[in-house]
């Protein structure tokens, strides 16, 4: 695993680059996230393995490994889902998952609960994903 500076752009704002080995965000030329101005922005993070490969199983288990990268690369950045303050996931079957995505909530976040966005989509990335999450979290 390893953190990257990326620039510091004529400011005392530096933008540093968060990025786990191996990085599945590179290729498309997106960061995993991006730690500037005190905040942490993690990428949507969907159910794949640390193989590039989506997990089998249910909504829960896609669920369970996008909150895992999440914790994954939160803890890259010296963080944790402790450290969150806003969560947005994106679904693409609402009426059949939003009480898994309680369940989620309930499993990985903890009172006070962050603010939250959860929006039902057309498709994700990939026609096998059901479930993506960015966060926004304090950099420690």
């Amino acid at each position: 695993m390893s953190s990257t500076d990326v620039a510091e752009v004529g400011t005392a704002q530096e933008i540093q680059q968060i990025a786990t080995t191996p990085d599945w965000y590179e290729p498309y030329k997106i960061s995993q996230a991006i730690k500037a101005g005190g905040l942490i922005h993690v990428s949507g993070q969907a159910g794949i393995d640390e193989q590039g490969r989506t997990v089998s199983g249910d909504f829960l288990a896609q669920g369970r490994q996008a909150f895992a990268n999440v914790e994954r690369v939160l803890a890259e950045a010296g963080a944790s889902l402790a450290d969150v303050v806003k969560v947005g996931i994106f679904v693409t079957d609402m009426a059949a998952d939003l009480d898994h995505v309680i369940t989620l909530r309930g499993e990985f976040l903890s009172e006070p609960y962050p603010a939250d966005t959860l929006l039902e989509v057309s498709s994700l990335a990939q026609p096998e994903w059901r479930i993506e999450v960015e966060v926004t979290a304090l950099a420690r």
